[in-house]
């Protein structure tokens, strides 16, 4: 969007709240397969759009922030991806919780609270 229009045209508004909308009965294993399949085609655009030439300081229009730059939006990209994988590590260690005894007090990430002093 901001390589083609920048600020002429502002981003279609998306509800990030739709996720919260679905239903819950997705499997983990349909969930995980299409975090893969859009991660994959997302790298692979983005590798096309990634050159010598590129202006991180690109402006482009948002509809929420106003004004936003190629950077702020690669680098929220970057985040935003990073914290599903940071979803995914926790589903992964929550299911050894009864595995881990008395160490759960020293498992930050099984019980969302900092370890006990």
């Amino acid at each position: 969007m901001i390589l083609e229009y920048g600020t002429e045209k502002p981003f279609e508004p998306f509800d990030r709240y739709l996720q919260f909308k679905r239903p819950a009965d997705r499997s983990i294993e349909g969930l995980l397969d299409k975090f893969r399949k859009l991660r994959v085609g997302n790298l692979a655009e983005l590798r096309t759009l990634l050159g010598p030439d590129l202006d991180f300081a690109r402006e482009g229009t948002h509809p929420a922030f106003g004004t936003v730059t190629l950077s702020q939006l690669l680098s929220a990209w970057v985040v935003h991806d990073l914290g599903h994988i940071a979803q995914l590590a926790r589903v992964m260690a929550k299911q050894y919780s009864p595995a881990v005894g008395p160490w759960i007090d020293y498992s930050p990430i099984l019980t969302d609270r900092n370890p006990s002093s």
